[in-house]
């Protein structure tokens, strides 16, 4: 059993001799189009023009010959991308699932042929927890990667050596050594020329490029600060049942387990986490932060973070989420320019300091979530670079670093962080009881609990 502990003294323990960040060259993201401009402020902060890297944003995916994708992950999730992808374009298949559980595969099944008159075969149904490798081994084209978060690095380590497009949900992992584990197999992905995806739909949203484009042509001056947030209700949870065995209720309960979701500041808040990042050009490089647990029914997570990130160069992000029944709900990002103020908050637009309209970024009918895959299969059949592993593992990591320092009540740097050998979870996957969920402790900031 690995220790699911969260102390500032074990989490840094066997950094020194994983050196991770220098292995896996990862430092600040590269996001400068090279034809940087300064805004004419001679402050702290160049204006900088960042890349895209847009793949064509086509409504619909180009004709071409057939592709079969294959789901891992059989919950609402993946029966969501497997619709989303085959919504995408012409000539496109699913022919294998996988679960660990049964009844997760048929209801599967039951969707995409109710849905989109398409029958898997029954051979091509795999249950258990080694199913993702008999999916990746019937002979698809595409994995689409949907299981809870902690199996996600196995899963597209083994899909990228056998040679597999990939669509994976977010986050890519709920810990620094699947993180490491991710940016590695995005490079072996990168030599092999395979298309990589990720579930971070907000890079794929017409009224957030749009935006993106207009903060490129200076519209806000200089981005000196921003706000996050992702608070909601909480989600959903299972209350145990006595024909489960604790493995079986802990994934079918997995948004409350840090060791299956990476809690919900990892699950769910690392798509503002990301979209700062974006509209940055680079991660923080340290966070100090909090949290608690108020009224969370199962699982071992927190209700709420707050967290402050800071920036090389001096810039603080304030990034919130909170998932509490009954409190004030707020998703959306806010840049604060030297110039003007850039929001996501109801329609994506640009304002003065009162609020005065300056642009409205223009959307599209087309769903963000069907774009992904629309995307992905444009540059697979017009044979087009495109691989967002890398970058998504990077804001995933900013999110695990607010995690560990809410958790610890500690500063924690992105160094750190690549350099931990922190690691979730068991070692090894029964569907028994497992000793895990009976022991697990919410983490107390100031002490090694």
């Amino acid at each position: 059993m690995s220790n699911n502990s969260f102390s500032r003294r074990k989490f840094l323990a066997g950094a020194a001799a994983a050196g991770a960040a220098g292995v896996m060259g990862v430092g600040t993201l590269s996001s400068c189009a090279g034809n940087s401009e300064s805004s004419g402020n001679a402050g702290a902060y160049d204006f900088q023009t960042r890349e895209l890297n847009l793949p064509p944003m086509l409504d619909i995916a180009p004709d071409g010959p057939v592709l079969k994708a294959g789901v891992i992950g059989c919950g609402g999730r993946g029966s969501g991308a497997a619709i989303n992808f085959l919504d995408a374009g012409p000539n496109l298949t699913i022919t294998a699932l996988g679960d660990v559980f049964e009844d997760r595969v048929k209801d599967c099944a039951n969707k995409i042929k109710t849905e989109k008159g398409v029958e898997v075969p029954q051979e091509n149904q795999f249950v258990g927890f080694d199913a993702f490798e008999k999916v990746i081994d019937s002979g698809v084209d595409i994995i689409i990667l949907a299981t809870p978060p902690k199996f996600r690095a196995e899963h597209f380590e083994a899909a990228v050596k056998a040679r597999k497009h990939v669509f994976m949900e977010k986050p890519l992992a709920v810990d620094p050594v699947g993180i490491r584990q991710v940016i590695a197999t995005a490079k072996m992905a990168e030599s092999q020329g395979l298309v990589v995806v990720t579930g971070t739909q907000r890079r794929h949203q017409h009224n957030y490029i749009n935006l993106m484009k207009e903060i490129n042509n200076n519209a806000i001056g200089q981005i000196v600060s921003a706000n996050v947030y992702w608070n909601q209700n909480q989600l959903w949870y299972r209350q145990n049942n006595p024909s489960w065995t604790e493995m079986e209720w802990m994934i079918r309960d997995w948004v409350n387990w840090a060791w299956l979701s990476g809690d919900h500041i990892v699950e769910q808040h690392v798509h503002n986490i990301d979209v700062a990042n974006w509209f940055i050009g680079t991660h923080p490089v340290k966070a100090v932060g909090f949290g608690s647990r108020h009224r969370r029914v199962t699982g071992d997570q927190y209700d709420n973070f707050s967290i402050d990130y800071v920036y090389e160069d001096g810039r603080h992000v304030h990034s919130m989420c909170r998932q509490i029944n009954g409190t004030a709900n707020a998703v959306y990002e806010i840049f604060h320019g030297t110039k003007a103020i850039a929001t996501t908050a109801g329609n994506l637009r640009i304002v003065d300091a009162t609020g005065n309209e300056l642009f409205a970024a223009e959307g599209s009918e087309t769903s963000p979530y069907v774009q992904e895959h629309i995307n992905m299969v444009t540059c697979i059949r017009q044979n087009i670079p495109f691989n967002e592993a890398e970058q998504t593992a990077i804001s995933n990591m900013v999110a695990i670093m607010g995690r560990v320092s809410a958790y610890t009540g500690k500063e924690v740097t992105f160094d750190e962080m690549m350099n931990s050998d922190m690691k979730l979870g068991p070692d090894t996957y029964i569907m028994g009881n497992i000793g895990y969920a009976e022991g697990a402790k919410v983490p107390v900031p100031g002490t090694d609990e």
